[in-house]
């Protein structure tokens, strides 16, 4: 019966799955899909019954001593072995992410020198909002265009509305809905030649001339501008101790392994790994090609 902080959540007469093999089990999936996983009952059901096959499974291996059988024992030793390396590589980590954090105040002074020397990276760029009319090329002339984006924005001087326009006229699929507002933006999110036709309109409401990018012709309105704004060290502090703390464990890692790969005691035996290679003759391979080129000479029938 499900009870207790570790309830049954599915069992047979074989296997019991308890919440906390639900919990180590989500923790082998890819960190991407973790935080919405339990959100869908189809999922959780799904993986809860693979959990229960996969243990099934595996205890009639066990009954069965598969292990033990010559088919499959050195296989068993290989995948054991595995196991292990990924165990003590874990344990390495863990034990560097602990020194790390033993070692906070000097960490977090550090990150302090990072964000006092790099500012610029922990700032948000100026951004502008602004509306726009596409006309693309695709199906006209880049003359034909520009053209039509010159008719458009005599409209919009006289005072038509340009999200209007945009919905009637242009050829961004999304302005049918959203009348050619594209929101905030920074310089370096949006084509270059729009980018600086929008960044250099001055006024809210101004209107560029026609600008040609990488979709068509454009009409620009500036719907508003912010400037770049410096985060404050406490906002950014977390995120660059993390990164200091990632790339710690990895050099404590790196630095674990390269121990290892520098071992005085590794012997290689040269001959025994070349045996490994196939040599390919590539004069007979030339000559093979060569044979069955179109046009080669057939052999004479006999």
């Amino acid at each position: 019966m499900p009870s207790g902080d570790d309830p049954v959540l599915v069992e047979s007469n074989t296997v019991t799955i308890r919440r906390s093999d639900y919990q180590r089990e989500l923790e082998r999936l890819p960190p991407e899909i973790r935080p919405g996983f339990s959100n869908s009952e189809k999922r959780v059901n799904d993986l809860l019954r693979r959990m229960l096959i996969e243990r099934t499974l595996a205890a009639q291996a066990r009954t069965e001593k598969l292990d033990t059988r010559p088919a499959f024992a050195a296989r068993f030793a290989m995948e054991q072995d595995r196991l292990y390396t990924q165990l003590k590589v874990a344990e390495i980590e863990a034990v560097a992410a602990a020194n790390f954090d033993a070692q906070r105040p000097q960490w977090e002074a550090r990150a302090r020198e990072i964000y006092v020397v790099d500012r610029a990276k922990y700032s948000t760029p100026e951004q502008v909002s602004a509306s726009h009319i596409l006309f693309g090329t695709k199906t006209r002339t880049s003359d034909e265009a520009r053209k039509l984006a010159g008719e458009a924005l005599a409209k919009a001087k006289a005072g038509a509305d340009i999200n209007a326009l945009a919905r009637e006229v242009s050829d961004d699929p999304s302005a049918k809905s959203n009348g050619g507002q594209l929101g905030w933006f920074a310089f370096g999110e949006m084509d270059p030649a729009f980018a600086k036709a929008a960044f250099a309109l001055s006024k809210e409401g101004e209107l560029s001339q026609p600008v040609q990018s990488s979709f068509g012709w454009h009409v620009i309105r500036l719907d508003g501008r912010r400037p770049a704004v410096q985060k404050p060290y406490e906002e950014v502090r977390e995120s660059i101790v993390a990164e200091l703390k990632q790339k710690y464990v990895n050099d404590e890692r790196e630095a674990a392994l390269a121990k290892l790969r520098a071992d005085p005691t590794i012997r290689v035996y040269r001959e025994a790994i070349d045996a490994l290679v196939t040599r390919v003759d590539q004069d007979a391979v030339r000559r093979v090609v060569k044979e069955r080129a179109p046009g080669a000479m057939a052999p004479p029938s006999k």
